[in-house]
């Protein structure tokens, strides 16, 4: 795996740990086979371990649960956009989760030039940021992710 690539995780990931917040594979789309949701993975400096967060491009619905958020609490570090291959997407730092390598099916390649898709630079920084700040607040007691991320964090670091 390599941090700040896109990857697909595997089914197998979700029956090991059956919380109902993950962003679950949805593999049929309209008849049609298609690995979703896709991840972004930022690595953790614990052993391994790789946080992963889901993008979508459900932009209207997290642009409203964002512009909510700033109208609340003045911010919103949660919920980042950015552009995937030229379009917008919404990254969910708020369903982020760890994963270890033997969890990943497979990486999300750009078929037109068949590299791995990636962000630029200066998202790559946010999405950083924002993640490590949001899990720093997490593993002080604040409800920001919805999964249960520690105990996830917890079982993977056992099983490594």
């Amino acid at each position: 795996m390599k941090v700040g690539n896109f990857y697909y995780i595997d089914d197998q990931y979700f029956l090991d740990f059956p919380d109902p917040y993950l962003m679950k594979n949805k593999e049929t789309v309209g008849g049609q086979m298609h690995d979703r949701p896709c991840f972004y993975a930022i690595q953790d400096n614990s052993a391994g371990i790789y946080w992963m967060i889901p993008f979508s491009s459900q932009i209207s619905k997290f642009k409203e649960i964002h512009n909510n958020k700033i109208q609340k609490y003045k911010r919103c570090d949660t919920i980042v956009f950015g552009e995937v291959l030229g379009h917008e997407k919404a990254f969910l730092i708020q369903n982020m989760c760890p994963v270890i390598s033997k969890y990943i099916k497979n990486e999300y390649i750009d078929s037109h030039a068949n590299v791995p898709v990636r962000v630029n630079g200066v998202l790559e920084k946010e999405l950083k940021e924002k993640a490590s700040k949001v899990l720093a607040l997490q593993r002080k007691g604040s409800k920001l992710i919805f999964p249960d991320v520690l105990a996830i964090e917890k079982k993977l670091k056992n099983d490594n």
